[in-house]
């Protein structure tokens, strides 16, 4: 489906829901392999500083959308556009339709279209460009999909099955019971430093996206995984990052304070990659099926609160959501599964259990 952005020419091009969604591509070319002219890459830099300072960005987001623009400047190059004003709406529209061709997911050339949006909004407000091109473009609507969620059985069965007796185990532990504790994203549990962990009170600090903090109580399990961890374990990598050098000496109570909380095996900052090996691995040893990842921990969390009465809005927070509305995606999970226990259990609801059926495939679509 090639109509993707256009309010223009008063029509709407937008994609609807009516097909399925298109899978990625099998081979995304690297960033590397696009090449933009040297007017584009020093707009790029000056635009990382916007985005930077002005924006707060993340520093993932700020390279995702990068990769997204020199592919656009790759585009661009192409067709010999090098100055702003030549930038029209059907230029971005036919960079689109290559995306597209190349087997992008609506959801991937969404980013592309807020990525392009973004600049382009940079590029008016620095006048740079006499119109604002933004009113013209829009993103292609995506599949709202459910989140993946596990049951409470299997997620306690997955938070605590690291065996405490092999090397690193009492960190993967911690580590797990953490992300369903606190329903953290990855990048935000690699960055937790020492210092942001409050266990005599039960609280941990967090740096979420745009460089919102937060604060989220952790329980009692967490809690101990934690303890045992900092107990048992952390100090033997610590050492290690001293003899590799990885840690400034002496180490004061300051330094102490901002080193990371987790620690890999070398005594460095554990990377995300290393991370999302750690759940997948654990889910695989528990025989879970599918992609099991540390968002599904934090799906799990917002789902078994509003599964357990908790308000919307106190979910919302504990999340670090900006909007309600991205935190409502819950209560569809929700009202899925209270309509799936009324069909099995309710006298009169097995007349309803086909209906049920066959609407569940197609949300999953």
């Amino acid at each position: 489906m090639r109509e993707h952005v256009l309010k223009s020419a008063g029509t709407n091009n937008s994609v609807t829901g009516s097909s399925a969604p298109k899978q990625s591509a099998a081979r995304h070319p690297k960033a590397a392999d696009h090449r933009c002219t040297p007017v584009f890459e020093a707009s790029l830099s000056a635009f990382h500083v916007y985005q930077n300072v002005e924006c707060g960005l993340a520093a993932n987001t700020i390279q995702a959308y990068r990769r997204d623009l020199r592919r656009f400047g790759d585009f661009l190059r192409r067709r010999s556009i090098d100055t702003w004003t030549a930038i029209k709406p059907q230029i971005v529209q036919g960079h689109l339709i290559e995306l597209t061709d190349a087997g992008y997911c609506e959801s991937t050339i969404a980013r592309h279209v807020v990525a392009i949006r973004m600049w382009l909004k940079w590029l008016h407000e620095t006048k740079q460009i006499p119109g604002d091109l933004t009113t013209l473009l829009e993103a292609p609507k995506c599949w709202k999909r459910l989140p993946r969620t596990l049951n409470l059985d299997r997620t306690v069965e997955l938070v605590t099955s690291p065996d405490l007796d092999q090397p690193l185990g009492p960190r993967d532990r911690a580590m797990l019971e953490l992300f369903y504790a606190c329903g953290l994203r990855v990048s935000e549990l690699c960055g937790l430093r020492l210092g942001d962990v409050n266990l005599g009170v039960g609280y941990v600090r967090c740096m979420g996206k745009g460089r919102r903090e937060r604060v989220v109580p952790i329980g009692r399990m967490a809690r101990d995984a934690v303890e045992a961890y900092l107990e048992h374990l952390r100090p033997k990598l610590l050492q290690r990052a001293l003899e590799n050098g990885r840690v400034e000496t002496p180490l004061t109570e300051k330094l102490r304070a901002a080193l990371p909380l987790f620690l890999s095996r070398n005594g460095g900052a554990i990377e995300r990659t290393a991370v999302w090996r750690i759940v997948r691995r654990q889910a695989r040893l528990c025989g879970i099926m599918g992609k099991a990842s540390p968002h599904t921990l934090r799906h799990s969390f917002a789902t078994h609160l509003l599964e357990g009465g908790a308000d919307l809005r106190v979910v919302q927070e504990l999340l670090g959501h900006v909007s309600v509305n991205t935190t409502e995606i819950y209560t569809h999970v929700q009202t899925h599964r209270l309509r799936e226990l009324h069909a099995r259990c309710h006298p009169h609801g097995k007349e309803r259990k086909p209906e049920i059926d066959a609407e569940i495939p197609a949300r999953k679509k």
